[in-house]
């Protein structure tokens, strides 16, 4: 349903352009908290991918050519429609403080997480992001899950959120599509307890990192693995030392002139190539 607003102020945009992404993640009771999806392809994939719409949020000029989409958000809907508020381009951009290039905002609702071991049944390959917090990473990171034949994704407590906009937007709404979850909700609860989540599931564990006893990520021993969780960390710091004594395996990547290490995005890229299953 169509709804022109003309004040920005109207509280229900709130979600949109006033509330924090904690505020979000707990608008509605803690476990169905809702997240904001950015452009016409992420909000494609989050509706393939079972996530129900709220409301959406586009500017007036973006409107025409959005028909099939906002219909398929409406059926996708429990009520079977959804409002669809409509704005100048000026006055959200006055609001948010940059403009929607991508044209089109839906407010969608979080499903519950899914249990590691319920999301590690049948995995072979599996992604851990230890305490990134850089958005884009993240995304990108996602997004070379998805491509590369990653079966899922766990992010530790200190990691950030996925569904965050900017995160879904770099993955290019790959965040629906790649199993994800988190492995703990404390502090407490990664590294130590988290490793032994993982080993109690049948993984070896591989940090990447630079160690005098790193492996090059081409060893045979390395690749032959049947499951393996692939271990990374934030830009600088790096994987925790308690974390990298606990792994099975600490690999680095072979390189050349000199440079001692890759950006987290692109070494995720180039692991989850070499490391891929080719059976």
């Amino acid at each position: 349903m169509i709804e022109p607003i003309s004040a920005l102020a109207d509280e229900r945009l709130d979600a949109y352009l006033r509330l924090t992404e904690l505020q979000l993640r707990n608008k509605l009771e803690p476990e169905k908290g809702i997240f904001i999806a950015e452009s016409e392809k992420v909000i494609e994939r989050a509706l393939a991918g079972g996530y129900e719409p709220v409301s959406m949020l586009i500017p007036d000029h973006k409107l025409a050519g959005l028909d099939a989409l906002i219909e398929r958000a409406c059926k996708a809907s429990a009520a079977g429609d959804i409002p669809v508020f409509v704005a100048p381009a000026e006055q959200i951009q006055t609001i948010t403080g940059y403009e929607l290039t991508r044209g089109v905002l839906c407010a969608m609702r979080r499903p519950q997480l899914p249990s590691v071991e319920n999301l590690l049944a049948g995995a072979r390959r599996v992604a851990v992001l230890e305490d990134i917090t850089n958005h884009t990473n993240v995304g990108a990171i996602f997004r070379s899950a998805a491509a590369l034949g990653v079966d899922a994704v766990l992010v530790t407590p200190a990691c950030c959120d996925p569904l965050y906009r900017r995160a879904a937007r770099v993955s290019m709404g790959t965040v629906f599509q790649v199993p994800w979850t988190r492995i703990g909700n404390e502090a407490g609860d990664w590294p130590a307890a988290g490793m032994a989540r993982l080993r109690a599931l049948g993984f070896q564990t591989a940090a990447l990192a630079l160690k005098d006893d790193s492996v090059s990520l081409d060893d045979a021993g390395l690749n032959s693995e049947e499951r393996l969780a692939l271990i990374f960390g934030t830009e600088g710091d790096g994987l925790c030392d308690q974390t990298i004594a606990q792994c099975d395996y600490t690999v680095k990547i072979p390189m050349a002139h000199g440079v001692d290490s890759l950006n987290v995005a692109a070494a995720s890229a180039v692991t989850f190539w070499q490391l891929r299953l080719r059976d």
